[in-house]
């Protein structure tokens, strides 16, 4: 008998992937079930039976019953096929039913043991990776949407499901590009109010009048007296436009992005409405948003230090208002980098009071690590880098100092404003990471070229680095650096084998039977690191697959929906991956704002076994995501080269 159901999985796809010792096991736990000609397994709408049923003999048909309960053929199933695994990993109705057409023998497959077999055996798990991620998706969903605000904030109403229409002003005052600018100014006195749009006869927006760009029009002498000029004279003509019905969280993110206070809303090209800094915050029923403008009027670090702490309540409403985790980070980062940036002119200030005068070349200041991946939430450790202008041979070692103080001047401060220092030391204050144009491509090459752990690790840190400020051409000339190295060169797959076998070697806290593996003893017994024991592998895996095919995204979701458009790696299992690690990021900004909010310092570390079985289900699918995804990299990128430096 045994031979017998051997056999039949060996001509199953996917089981003919798992060897004889696996199925020898499976032969146990399966059970055989006879059905006569016109039995229905399961009728249409019927919750799930939990289990994967394998034909051994016989066939089946599948049926869908319309509003009259008339039943059509829409499918058949016979030996050695499978039905029932769009339900089996789920707890939702069959979408049809299967009746069978003849005599049938089925070999019943529970789910937990189906289960056993995706966490251990990869590329079984690949057949089912379209299933497993749609049921991830599924679990999520359900766990966002019941999740409490009252732990994360004080918000009343969540706001990431209202659009921009319930929320923008309209109508709104407008003026004709011919219109005198007198005629104009005289509107917004009478109106009291700040603003006008310009449209022109079809009411498109042009442009905008304020008086702040009215007044820095006279103080500039670029007009002298209003009577002589038009609307269009003087409007400004940059506008930021967005569709009324765009979702909240992208007018807070045009607004902190673009650093403007009006979005000028447009349907068709057509003006139907405008919203205001202030309509956000007053739709928010809080003045946090207003932290996007106080950054640019503070002018010491200790003003910063306090606005650093503000920040993170921001946070605190994206998780109350269940925000998706791509919107929260992206969010966050806009922050981050809006206070970096005011961080670094304030030191650059400092120095010329200090009488170091001013960069003495370009610069440009670089983010790496999670801020170089736009997928900041709380403030992490530093991981940053300058590059500046190649000196004269002359000014080389007075330049060389200048950044250097300059660096300890901005990597001191922000660690003030809640950014600790990098235990590594991968900040611009080190001299290794803070280099001339030149002196970055002798080390790119340097690691590219010399294998060693090392080199290894700073390359899978420096290879998500992203312009922040100063020269945008600087940075540009760094990416060409990275991009004039072949990607199928020798020492680029080389490379390529090197990230691989780096992350590899690190497994998923599951056991073989599917449980955690938590820590064993220390402060955290009992708990997995989110971060370091899952996360990490993602964002390491695709960061392979970035250095080898080229791809000049940093954000790990961006390298994923690239390599999925490429077909590099499989559509199917990029949407699992992609759904594994929003979940891993979601629960990592969960637990980290409430231990922040109960005076605890983030740590990315839960306790799987204080989650709820749904939770745990979900984080069980991430994780079976990260060992897919460890094969896929691993079978394309191989040992071969580790052999090859020896």
């Amino acid at each position: 008998m045994s031979t017998d159901v051997i056999k039949t999985l060996k001509s199953v796809t996917p089981f003919n992937s798992l060897t004889i010792d696996v199925l020898n096991e499976l032969i146990p736990k399966l059970k055989i079930k006879d059905y006569l000609p016109g039995d229905y397994v399961f009728k249409q709408g019927e919750l799930s039976q939990r289990c994967l049923f394998i034909i051994s003999h016989g066939s089946a048909e599948i049926t869908v019953a319309n509003e009259k309960g008339i039943e059509a053929v829409v499918g058949f199933r016979q030996q050695l096929d499978f039905f029932g695994e769009t339900v089996v990993l789920t707890d939702l109705t069959y979408p049809a039913s299967v009746r069978t057409k003849e005599q049938m023998t089925c070999f019943l497959l529970a789910r937990k043991d189906l289960e056993h077999l995706i966490n251990n055996h990869s590329d079984f798990a690949g057949f089912f990776s379209l299933i497993l991620s749609e049921r991830m998706r599924v679990l999520y969903e359900e766990i966002v949407t019941e999740q409490s605000f009252e732990a994360y904030s004080s918000v009343d109403t969540p706001l990431f499901s209202k659009r921009v229409s319930e929320i923008m002003s309209t109508p709104v005052l407008t003026c004709h590009p011919r219109q005198p600018i007198k005629s104009a100014v005289d509107m917004m006195l009478k109106k009291n109010i700040s603003s006008l749009v310009v449209t022109d006869d079809n009411f498109k927006p042009l442009g905008m009048i304020t008086e702040k760009g009215l007044l820095k029009s006279i103080v500039t002498g670029n007009i002298t007296t209003i009577e002589n000029y038009t609307a269009g004279d003087i409007m400004e003509h940059t506008l930021v436009t967005i569709s009324p019905k765009s979702l909240f969280n992208q007018a807070l993110l045009a607004v902190i992005k673009h650093q403007v206070k009006y979005l000028i809303v447009v349907d068709r090209e057509k003006l139907v409405g405008i919203v205001t800094l202030m309509d956000l915050v007053k739709a928010r029923n809080t003045g946090t948003l207003l932290l996007t403008s106080e950054i640019d009027n503070k002018h010491t670090i200790d003003e910063l230090v306090v606005i650093g702490q503000q920040i993170n309540s921001i946070l605190y409403g994206l998780v109350a208002e269940k925000a998706a985790v791509s919107t929260s980070m992206e969010i966050m980062t806009e922050l981050h980098d809006r206070l970096t940036r005011k961080i670094i002119m304030i030191c650059e200030n400092e120095m010329i009071n200090k009488g170091r005068g001013k960069p003495p070349v370009d610069y440009a200041w670089i983010h790496m690590g999670s801020a170089g991946r736009r997928e900041m939430t709380l403030r992490t450790d530093q991981d940053n880098a300058i590059v500046y202008a190649n000196p004269d041979e002359q000014q080389a070692q007075k330049v060389t100092a200048y950044f250097h103080e300059l660096a300890v001047s901005i990597v001191n401060s922000l660690e003030r404003c809640g950014f600790a220092k990098c235990k590594g030391g991968v900040m611009a204050s080190n001299s290794l990471w803070c280099q001339s144009l030149n002196g970055w491509r002798e080390t790119i090459h340097e690691w590219m070229k010399k294998g060693i752990p090392e080199n290894v690790r700073a390359l899978t840190i420096f290879l998500d680095f992203r312009y922040i400020y100063g020269s945008s051409a600087l940075v540009n000339k760094l990416q060409d650096i990275v991009k004039t190295i072949d990607p199928g060169s020798e020492t680029t797959v080389m490379v390529s084998h090197l990230l691989t076998q780096d992350d590899i070697k690190f497994k998923v806290p599951l056991n073989f039977i599917g449980g955690f593996m938590t820590n064993k003893n220390g402060s955290h017994r009992g708990e997995i690191n989110l971060k370091n024991a899952a996360a990490i592998h993602i964002v390491n895996c695709i960061r392979v697959y970035a250095v080898k095919y080229g791809i000049p995204f940093t954000s790990t979701f961006d390298r994923i929906r690239i390599l999925s458009e490429q077909k590099i790696i499989p559509p199917d299992d990029a949407e699992l991956v992609s759904a594994a690690y929003e979940t891993l990021m979601m629960f990592r900004i969960r637990e980290n704002v409430k231990k922040f909010k109960q005076g605890q310092q983030p740590d990315n570390y839960v306790n799987p076994y204080r989650l709820s079985k749904r939770e745990q289900a979900l984080l069980k699918d991430a994780f079976t995501a990260i060992t897919r995804l460890q094969k896929l990299t691993s079978n394309r990128f191989s040992i071969y080269w580790l052999s090859y430096l020896s």
